[in-house]
């Protein structure tokens, strides 16, 4: 499997109202949060790109900024203007 297929089935996988950081997603599939990023870059908008979040719960500024806006919609625990990592991170089980 291709580093995209992996960020692809790791994104899937968050369910709606949780989140991931990059570096969480390269934990799980073996990458660096960097290469994560760029993965993501090259997947589609079907994706639930929103859920992807930087390490310090700071959705991301991509698609004209849309993403706090659809984690609200998600009822993701925020802290402010950052998802409340504490709460909402994603706990993949080994």
């Amino acid at each position: 499997m291709s580093i995209i297929e992996d960020v692809r089935e790791a994104v899937i996988a968050i369910p709606a109202g949780f989140v991931a950081s990059y570096s969480d997603i390269g934990r799980r599939i073996g990458a660096g949060p960097r290469q994560v990023g760029r993965a993501m870059s090259l997947l589609d908008d079907s994706m639930p790109w929103w859920r992807v979040v930087y390490a310090d719960g700071t959705p991301a500024s991509c698609q004209n900024r849309r993403a706090p806006g659809l984690l609200n919609d998600e009822g993701t625990p925020m802290l402010g203007e950052r998802v409340d990592m504490k709460r909402a991170r994603q706990r993949w089980v080994p």
